[in-house]
C-alpha cells in the first residue's frame, strides 16, 4: 500500500467507533427503561466502558466471544456448502440429515445449526465468491485512509454479509459500515455493485436488510466518519499501542 496512506481502518472498526459515538443512545436502550436495575452501570460507567472497548479493539486486545465464534462457524459452514466441498476453513462440521442439524466445532466450542437454514443461505448464494478481500483509499482532510475488509459473499451485482443474532429487529444493522465500505472499495476499482445485503438469522428464521449503493450520497458520509475516527485517534494517541492503524511498522 502506498506510503501516502496515514491511517488504516478495517470495516468493523468503523462499527466499533459508531458504537462509541452512540454510547448514550445505547445506554438508554439497554438500561434507560429500568434505571433501578441493581446490576446496571451508571451512565458514566457505561461511557467509560464504551471508551475502553473501543481502545481495546483498536489495540487488537484478544477477547473471547461465544457469539462471535458461533457466527464464524456458521459462515464457514455456509461457505463450504456453497463450494459443495470442504474448503480451507477453521471450522470442522458434520451434517446429520436425520436430525436436520449441522454440528460444528470452532475454537473448541460446539454448535448445532438447523440444516434447513444453512442450505437456505448456501442456495441463496449459489455462484458467489466467498471471503473476498477488498481495500480502497478514502481521501480526507487529514490525509489518505486505507479502508479494507473481507466480503462474506460477492455476487455479480451485490455484496452480502452474513449476520447471526439472538434477537432481530428491523434495520438492526443500518448503522454498521460494511454496506458503505465494501461497495466503495469495489467502486473505486471500477467494479460497481448496485446494492448491499445483510443476510441475518436467529437460527429460527431469516431476514434481509438491503441498502442501495449511491456513490454521491455514501462517499461523503464515509469520509466524515473516517475524519471523526482520525480525530479520536489523535486525541487518544498515547493510549494506542497497535501502530498499524497509523500505517506504521510494529516496533
Amino acid at each position: 500500500m502506498t506510503s501516502n496512506v496515514k491511517y488504516r481502518f478495517y470495516a468493523t472498526l468503523l462499527d466499533g467507533f459508531q458504537d462509541y459515538l452512540d454510547s448514550e443512545l445505547n445506554y438508554e436502550k439497554f438500561y434507560g427503561s429500568n434505571p433501578d436495575n441493581p446490576g446496571a452501570p451508571t451512565p458514566d460507567q457505561y461511557d467509560q466502558k464504551s471508551l475502553m472497548d473501543l481502545l481495546n479493539r483498536i489495540n487488537r486486545v484478544p477477547f473471547e466471544s461465544e457469539a462471535a465464534d458461533k457466527g464464524t462457524a456458521f459462515n464457514d459452514v455456509v461457505d463450504c456448502l456453497i463450494a459443495k466441498t470442504p474448503i480451507a476453513v477453521k471450522t470442522t462440521y458434520t451434517i446429520d440429515e436425520h436430525a436436520g442439524r449441522v454440528f460444528a466445532q470452532y475454537k473448541n466450542r460446539n454448535f448445532a445449526f438447523p440444516l434447513s437454514i444453512c442450505r437456505e443461505f448456501a442456495d441463496y448464494y449459489e455462484g458467489a465468491v466467498s471471503q473476498v478481500y477488498v481495500s480502497g483509499i478514502v481521501h480526507t482532510k487529514y490525509g489518505d485512509v486505507e479502508v479494507y475488509g473481507y466480503i462474506d459473499e460477492l455476487m455479480p451485482f451485490s455484496v452480502h454479509d452474513i449476520k447471526s443474532t439472538k434477537f432481530y429487529e428491523a434495520f438492526k444493522f443500518r448503522k454498521h459500515w460494511q454496506h458503505r465500505v465494501y461497495p466503495y472499495c469495489l467502486w473505486q476499482k471500477g467494479n460497481a455493485v448496485q446494492y448491499f445485503e445483510y443476510n441475518v438469522t436467529d437460527f429460527s428464521d431469516t431476514y434481509t436488510e438491503r441498502y442501495d449503493w449511491v456513490a454521491e450520497r455514501d462517499i461523503p458520509v464515509l469520509v466524515e466518519h473516517c475524519e471523526r475516527l482520525i480525530e479520536f485517534l489523535e486525541a487518544y494517541r498515547p493510549y494506542i499501542t497497535d501502530k498499524k492503524i497509523f500505517n506504521l511498522p510494529e516496533e
